[in-house]
């Protein structure tokens, strides 16, 4: 049920009143949320988020792009891995929150912490609950087909992703649109909901409405072997595969070159369905005469690929380079790390 189209279409008036906020979050998708945040009539207090991880290369330990923000904006913040400790309940009670926001943080949140302000602790999460709960709702929208995705707003309760909806926004899935492109999207849908919510929450005009758990689907953390291909699937399976794990964990396979027998790891990343019939019976994963990907169903034209090694290409390029020609084939990688 949507509860709210885009806020300001209501015409409600609400009555300006300022809370203090305790802000949980670790990754990019709040930062349009902060920002808005940081600029409302509401007091940003404190924030919490993880600590730096190792990326990149050099595997350097990288803060949170949370607490690099914190930092910029001079916001008091603090890195933890566990946020129901005793001494950071103590931490966050000093700043007395009237609420606390939590904003893709990663962390379960028990409920000694969820209750300490007094109006409560709330979610922003990037579905139309109750679908798609878990940690991956963006991905799992696109892998699964869904026309619509959104936002919804929630009281944090001790199952996940199950509280009371206190609002929603809905928004189309566009064709062939990735799930770093609807991240963004989602991300920026965020920002005014959250605030329209915060006020009715400050206003005591909220309404809670609870979620039919019936219905309820899942969106589990995604791992490096999601994105093995397997070219037995159908061809429509397989792209919306591809637009969902993009840019990560990314979708791949080897090529395997018929002339010569070598492969080489690729990330395929862009591709169209081509509805085509294999009169030949040629094997899943082979290059067809138009050196389209033969599908269990249909075919997949690459448009753009990235060779382990190398910068992402046009496939003509990776064509050229590679000497690519009909029955040169895309196989299914083996012994992938699950991680």
């Amino acid at each position: 049920m949507i509860l709210d189209t885009p806020f300001r279409a209501s015409g409600i008036e609400l009555q300006e009143t300022k809370m203090n906020i305790v802000y949980l979050g670790s990754g990019e998708f709040g930062l349009e949320c902060l920002n808005a945040l940081a600029q409302s009539n509401h007091s940003l207090e404190f924030i919490v988020t993880q600590p730096p991880r190792q990326a990149g290369r050099g595997r350097k330990p990288t803060p949170t792009l949370v607490a690099d923000w914190a930092d910029t904006q001079s916001i008091a913040f603090i890195e933890t891995d566990n946020v129901n400790t005793p001494e950071m309940l103590q931490k966050i009670a000093g700043y007395k929150p009237d609420l606390i926001v939590v904003v893709a943080f990663g962390q379960k949140i028990g409920n000694d912490l969820i209750n300490l302000p007094p109006k409560g602790s709330i979610n922003v999460h990037a579905s139309l609950l109750p679908k798609l709960r878990g940690a991956a709702p963006i991905n799992w929208a696109i892998i699964n087909g869904e026309k619509q995705t959104g936002i919804s707003i929630i009281a944090l309760a001790e199952k996940m992703d199950a509280g009371d909806i206190l609002g929603i926004v809905a928004t189309d899935i566009k064709p062939d649109e990735t799930a770093g492109q609807l991240h963004d999207r989602l991300a920026k849908l965020a920002a005014p909901l959250l605030l329209e919510t915060l006020d009715k929450i400050a206003n005591g005009t909220a309404i809670y409405t609870q979620q039919d758990h019936s219905k309820a689907t899942l969106a589990p953390k995604l791992k490096k072997s999601d994105g093995i291909l397997d070219f037995a699937e159908p061809a429509e399976l397989l792209q919306k595969k591809i637009c969902g794990l993009c840019p990560w964990p990314g979708t791949s396979a080897t090529y395997i070159s018929k002339k010569t027998s070598k492969s080489i790891r690729v990330t395929i990343a862009m591709t169209e369905v081509v509805r085509v019939p294999n009169p030949a019976g040629l094997s899943a994963g082979t290059l067809d005469e138009n050196l389209n990907v033969i599908c269990g169903q249909d075919a997949l034209k690459i448009t753009k690929i990235k060779p382990a090694g190398s910068a992402l290409m046009d496939f003509k390029a990776f064509i050229n380079g590679q000497h690519a020609q009909p029955g040169d084939k895309f196989a299914q990688i083996e012994n992938e790390n699950a991680q």
